[in-house]
């Protein structure tokens, strides 16, 4: 606030109208609900990324932190939250049922759930693979253990025992 207040009011004004551009032009894609200016969003129409892929992620934003890893090349489904019975959130608040509708309609092969390594985050996770298991498509979730250059010390007992349970061979 003091920032502004000690800029000139030509700052203010464009700041003001900046984010009043956004809330005209930003919108949910209607394919992926991620946030967009076209619709359905450039993620959704772009060619080259794997079809057969879907990555399932809670927010918008979780789209943003994987495709900075550049390691993930097919489409996305944002939820709109996880499932949260503390907080109201049940299946019928996220976008499940739109999931489930484009799980059928686009055939793919790998649903991979991004959803957040806590509570709600799994729960989310063994909703929707009970859910789109009888489907037969095969359901998949992010692994979990160590941060690269981490030590081994200073690592809590859960993230050491999904680590274990993780582990894959050399």
């Amino acid at each position: 606030m003091f920032y502004l207040l000690n800029r000139p009011r030509a700052e203010a004004q464009a700041l003001a109208e900046a984010i009043l551009a956004v809330k005209d032009r930003v919108r949910l894609c209607s394919r992926c609900f991620s946030i967009t200016e076209d619709d359905p969003c450039a993620l959704c129409t772009d060619e080259r990324r794997d079809a057969a892929l879907l990555c399932v992620v809670a927010e918008a934003k979780d789209i943003f932190a994987l495709e900075r890893t550049s390691a993930f090349r097919g489409r996305y489904h944002v939820l709109g939250g996880v499932i949260s019975p503390m907080d109201g959130i049940g299946p019928a608040q996220l976008r499940v049922k739109e999931l489930i509708e484009r799980i059928a309609r686009e055939g793919y092969k790998e649903v991979i759930v991004a959803t957040n390594p806590n509570a709600e985050g799994e729960a989310t996770a063994l909703y929707l693979s009970r859910l789109i298991g009888p489907s037969g498509v095969p359901v998949t979730r992010l692994a979990y253990g160590l941060p690269i250059g981490g030590d081994l010390d200073y690592a809590d007992e859960i993230t050491l025992a999904k680590a274990l349970e993780g582990r894959r061979p050399l």
